[in-house]
């Protein structure tokens, strides 16, 4: 028999494509955080036309983290509760109502301090249900050999053009016009509501794992929120991750809040450049979601996520110690790598966790 059918060596090695369903899903999480950098540069510099007080700046950021405190595990329950697509759309639709009301006020000369912190209230409502029900999309639509591969894009689109391509365009439209970021992001966040209903029914189920043993459960029972919070208490590294996260987060949120008012009123950058300035990170960014997979495959997980956050550590206090504009962009590049390679197997070790504990060694 012929063996010419068997695969060559250099053939085993090429990587399965992801597929046309997960192009969809990466150009919808790439549209929606174009939106949300975009508002991420040009919410803060509409905030210091209205109050220079760092702590309101510094409020900002803070309540863009809040809904991911206080809503992070109601809005996984829900992701696993109800059609995925339609999280996404709704989602979205509530971000882009948000964003042109507050255009309309701003041209109306009507806006206020409180009613935007509102408005960035609800685009980090807006962000916890459509970034949930994207992570919980991937396995049901990539391959598991390619869940990291998978996972390094998504983080590419995430933090990439969040940070590296749209916080430029958004002091750019910030500086042609008060309310044009808030007109652009409201539309943008439109584009993947169409694109969230044409995913296939696969990304609308919760993910199961063919290795775990099916479930039948009672004729239209569901398991109350208290089983979902018991049982997150009750798994060790389950609960340490999750206050890991909370803490580390909010730190590195806490910390980089007041950085618009640091380049402006410090380093007296103009305000149509700190998108250019901050865009740093972007480098560091993709860098990082681009080398973490290769990362974990030659040192494993546990491994990569502790240096990961030693090195982002560092960072931070060098970005704090910056004497001026080429260190500080260095500093934010070399944050947002370590953020990145962090991300990407944190991803992929939840789940794994509720089937066997995350290797570490």
């Amino acid at each position: 028999m012929s063996d010419a059918t068997a695969p060559t060596p250099r053939a085993a090695r090429v990587k399965p494509p992801l597929g046309r369903d997960f192009g969809k899903l990466w150009t919808a999480s790439a549209f929606s955080n174009l939106a949300d950098g975009i508002g991420r540069m040009a919410v803060p510099l509409i905030a210091t036309t209205l109050t220079r007080d760092p702590f309101l700046i510094s409020a900002f950021g803070a309540v863009a983290i809040l809904p991911w405190l206080i809503f992070g595990l109601p809005a996984g329950m829900l992701v696993d509760r109800f059609d995925r697509r339609w999280i996404m759309a709704t989602a979205n639709t509530l971000r882009a109502g948000t964003a042109l009301v507050l255009a309309v006020l701003t041209v109306t000369g009507q806006l206020s301090i409180w009613g935007l912190l509102i408005g960035t209230l609800v685009f980090g409502l807006g962000e916890t249900l459509f970034d949930n029900a994207t992570s919980a999309i991937v396995p049901a639509i990539v391959e598991r050999r390619s869940l990291d591969r998978a996972n390094g894009f998504m983080q590419a689109a995430q933090v990439t053009i969040d940070s590296f391509i749209a916080t430029p365009i958004g002091g750019v439209l910030f500086a042609v016009a008060l309310a044009l970021p808030l007109w652009t992001g409201g539309f943008a966040y439109l584009v993947p509501v169409a694109l969230a209903i044409l995913l296939p029914l696969a990304a609308a189920r919760p993910f199961r794992d063919p290795e775990l043993p099916e479930k039948t459960p009672d004729a239209g029972a569901k398991a109350p929120a208290s089983e979902a919070v018991s049982y997150l208490w009750n798994h060790r590294f389950l609960r340490s991750m999750v206050l890991f996260t909370i803490v580390v987060g909010s730190a590195f949120a806490f910390a980089q809040a007041p950085t618009i008012l640091y380049f402006l009123d410090v380093m007296g950058v103009v305000p149509a450049a700190v998108g250019f300035v901050t865009a740093g990170i972007g480098v560091g960014a993709l860098i990082g979601s681009l080398t973490a997979p290769a990362l974990v495959t030659r040192f494993r997980r546990g491994r990569v996520m502790l240096w990961a956050n030693l090195t982002a550590a560092v960072a931070l206090l060098a970005l704090s110690a910056a004497p001026e504009v080429v260190t500080a962009i260095i500093a934010y590049a070399l944050l947002a790598f370590a953020v990145s390679v962090w991300n990407v197997p944190w991803a992929r070790c939840v789940r794994r966790s509720c089937r066997t504990s995350c290797s570490v060694g």
